[in-house]
């Protein structure tokens, strides 16, 4: 059969798959993995728990069809709901996450541009399970590789980026490991750009959150791609694999993993109120329940939590008083701007105290350290920051001391 009509044939298959909606388009059966139920998991269900709740906040969803889950909050990194969040899981498809990441390095850094073409290996070419249906006579761009890996899940399109950014799929391994231990992703172990089976392969939960934040944080132009419904390649339409996306309008990424050992897995993202919430779940039995879970955490954050910016650069928490000074006082705030993620009824409750410790004598200059501020509620510390001096405040004259003496004996 010739490459030209062995490709219109997957064409066909998938064109069909496509019309009867995205649940159809299944991976090969065996190691690649299928659409459908996956075992419910054994053993008792993960005990959910909030590292940040105070008293007053319900306690996390139970979710017993997941294996472990993480709801994180994207800007300040804190973890709102977890159960069993390190738990050592096969990751599937969320293994793309990773090879995105890298992706975007190498546009970022000038060794890829988005408009480029890319090579399709024989390799790509017949990598097994879920496909954009590139060929080695394809002529593709990084762009559309992207929208493959993100939409369509393409194993063929993780192959090719790799060894486009690598030159081979175990240098791009070794990198993918490299970076991982840079993110402190201490669960995770890579054996390949893809998230198709192997003994080794290895995440979290709490990994899965802690990258996606990077990616956010680094790459936000990825959710563009992860967002859209579906993918046009050679004419060949896939809808996006992220179920989430159909019933959530605040849902706009990032990634779904299905194996038959990893069950179904869900990293979204939605911007919810004043948050940006990461909500992972692993090992769900089916697309259905695993869509639940999701939206279950991040109701859960919407509710019960916010995101309080309790210190601003330049706005002022306190007045230094001192006999040192010209003026007898400096105003002081905040180094940086500070905001964290608490329970919606400590919102409320935040109080701040500085403790100075510099020393005076000299004089004070503008943004000099001055001592550091302290904000609780309900009797815990929250955080802390560098008190700074807003103005300079030049040492007093021997006048003006002369001058507060007397005052003194007066």
């Amino acid at each position: 059969m010739s490459l030209k009509l062995g490709f219109s044939r997957l064409a066909l298959v998938a064109a069909l798959a496509c019309a009867v909606g995205p649940t159809a388009l299944a991976a090969p059966a065996g190691p690649a993995g299928k659409i459908g139920a996956t075992p419910a998991p054994t053993g008792p269900a993960p005990v959910p728990s909030s590292p940040i709740a105070d008293k007053a906040t319900p306690t996390p969803p139970m979710l017993p069809d997941m294996t472990s889950y993480v709801l994180m909050d994207a800007k300040t990194g804190a973890i709102i709901a977890e159960a069993d969040p390190h738990l050592r899981v096969p990751p599937a498809s969320l293994t793309k996450l990773m090879t995105a990441h890298l992706v975007y390095q190498a546009l970022h850094n000038g060794s890829l541009k988005m408009d480029q073409i890319v090579p399709v290996s024989v390799a790509a070419w017949h990598a097994p399970g879920s496909t954009m249906f590139i060929d080695p006579n394809s002529k593709v761009t990084v762009n559309d590789l992207l929208h493959g890996l993100l939409i369509d899940s393409g194993n063929d399109a993780a192959i090719a980026l790799a060894e486009q950014v690598a030159g081979s799929q175990d240098a791009f391994v070794q990198i993918m490991n490299h970076t991982a231990k840079k993110l402190d992703l201490t669960d995770t172990t890579y054996t390949n750009p893809t998230g198709l089976p192997s003994p080794d392969l290895r995440t979290s939960a709490m990994d899965v959150a802690k990258l996606s934040r990077v990616i956010l944080q680094d790459e936000p132009q990825i959710l563009q791609i992860a967002k859209q419904p579906s993918y046009t390649w050679d004419n060949i339409t896939q809808a996006n694999w992220n179920p989430v996306l159909k019933v959530d309008p605040t849902v706009d990424g990032l990634k779904t993993g299905l194996t038959d050992e990893s069950g179904h897995c869900i990293d979204a993202t939605a911007k919810r109120g004043n948050m940006r919430l990461i909500a992972v779940v692993m090992g769900g039995t089916t697309w259905a329940s695993s869509t639940s879970a999701i939206e279950a955490l991040l109701d859960y954050g919407q509710h019960f939590f916010t995101d309080a910016q309790i210190a601003t650069k330049g706005a002022q928490l306190g007045l230094l008083q001192s006999s040192l000074l010209q003026a007898g006082s400096v105003p002081v705030g905040a180094q940086k701007d500070i905001v964290i993620t608490l329970p919606k009824d400590e919102a409320k409750t935040i109080t701040h105290s500085i403790t100075y410790t510099a020393d005076l004598t000299p004089g004070v200059s503008k943004g000099e350290v001055l001592g550091t501020i302290t904000f609780s509620a309900g009797g815990q510390q929250l955080a802390s920051v560098p008190a700074v001096a807003l103005s300079n405040a030049p040492k007093a004259s021997f006048f003006t001391k002369l001058k507060r003496k007397l005052g003194h004996m007066l």
